[in-house]
């Protein structure tokens, strides 16, 4: 009799465990302070190189999955010094193509994802992850925005955290 409830206790533990919504972290952030160096491209300000690595240390005790970044220079140096922390390499996407970010978060499902890009592409990106139109662009002038946003179910199940650093 008492195999027997052990054996029930296990299997119930099992069911519940497999009933458990799988929660995927997307950490999103704006570039740090760009430079003046080149229009299109330019490199991060000395406080923009800074505040990189604030990130870094920010997020120094988070486990992270994977870190994205658009193909500007000033994004990929943002999260640099926190993929060189992690032993990371920086991967990169395209904040306007939807099927994209539905890939990372199928490729990531449960874990932790940091996603840089700019002052018109995190409020989008976390507005379609949450369903919700409740990010504006930022200010030209707001670099220090950090949004975590938690995702059981795309567009429906998600909420987020508005942080700065």
């Amino acid at each position: 009799m008492r195999q027997l409830l052990i054996i029930l206790i296990a299997l119930g533990f099992q069911f519940v465990n497999a009933q458990s919504p799988t929660i995927t972290t997307v950490i999103l952030v704006r570039h740090a302070e760009k430079g003046t160096d080149d229009l299109k491209d330019p490199e991060l300000s000395e406080v923009g190189k800074q505040r990189a690595q604030r990130l870094a240390q920010v997020l120094q005790e988070t486990h992270v999955d994977a870190i994205y970044s658009t193909p500007y220079k000033r994004t990929r140096n943002t999260v640099t010094p926190l993929a060189e922390a992690k032993g990371l390499s920086i991967a990169t996407y395209d904040p306007s193509k939807k099927e994209e970010i539905d890939q990372l978060l199928q490729k990531f499902a449960g874990g932790t994802i940091v996603v840089a890009g700019h002052s018109n592409t995190v409020p989008g990106f976390a507005n379609y992850l949450t369903g919700k139109t409740e990010f504006q662009n930022f200010d030209d002038s707001d670099y220090d925005n950090l949004l975590v946003v938690t995702v059981v179910q795309k567009g429906k199940l998600a909420k987020t955290v508005w942080l700065t650093y």
